[in-house]
């Protein structure tokens, strides 16, 4: 098949790329019996390799690895994983709350991220990325990359992707950069796809060995069965006591 050539091509320069940095992908587990949502980071300086991702239920947040050594929080210290409802959000940054605040206002990811825009660190500018999975409208996600449209960092250019039907064993990537540089190219074009595997062990340790070894951080794999079990995150730091 065509898609399975491209998702394949896709993966292997995704494994290639040493400097991908943070990175989403969503779609539909091999076994079509649950979402899948892949996110990792990515880390050049002691501050932003000094992390662990730690699980609390069906959420996750980023957590200074040695707190001695932690510098600034502010774009490193975050909640990467937010349920809402049957709603699962996942982001690069704090603009996860700002879409889990929205939803439970009534308000949706469209409209929570049109209140962002990409982070304030010129010259790299670094894209917010996001993605929502949401239960109460299928095998349906969305995925949203906010990246400086210039490169003053003076206007945003706002991207969003609907995805009305996962296809079992595929999924949608975005990262934030093309790939190593100073400054870091921004990711350009529309979402990757890319392949998954038949759970959250599988296609953490597929995503986590892909990953340019001397960059991964952390890596976290979130099935959400479709049948409405609670989900689960799986977790892989490079950071262990």
């Amino acid at each position: 098949m065509q898609s399975a050539e491209t998702a394949r091509t896709n993966f292997e320069n995704l494994s290639r790329n040493s400097y991908p940095g943070r990175g989403i992908v969503l779609g539909l587990s091999s076994t079509g019996e649950e979402m899948l949502q892949v996110y990792w980071i990515m880390g050049r300086s002691a501050n932003s390799r000094n992390r662990v991702f730690v699980v609390h239920g069906e959420e996750m947040r980023t957590k200074a690895f040695d707190e001695s050594k932690l510098e600034d929080p502010s774009l490193i210290i975050y909640w990467p994983m937010r349920l809402v409802g049957r709603a699962h959000v996942v982001t690069n940054g704090d603009q996860t709350d700002t879409i889990a605040d929205a939803l439970r206002a009534g308000g949706d990811f469209e409209q929570a991220l049109r209140t962002r825009e990409f982070e304030p660190d010129a010259p790299n500018f670094t894209p917010r990325i996001s993605g929502v999975v949401d239960l109460d409208d299928s095998c349906a996600y969305r995925l949203s990359i906010l990246k400086s449209a210039d490169p003053e960092g003076d206007s945003c250019l706002r991207q969003y992707f609907y995805y009305e039907q996962a296809a079992r064993g595929f999924g949608h990537g975005i990262t934030t950069y093309r790939g190593d540089g100073n400054p870091l190219p921004s990711f350009a074009g529309e979402p990757l796809l890319l392949p998954l595997c038949d759970g959250a062990e599988a296609t953490a340790k597929f995503y986590w060995d892909a990953l340019n070894a001397d960059n991964r951080v952390s890596l976290a794999v979130k099935a959400i069965p479709l049948d409405g079990r609670p989900s689960k995150i799986v977790v892989v730091n490079s950071n262990v006591k």
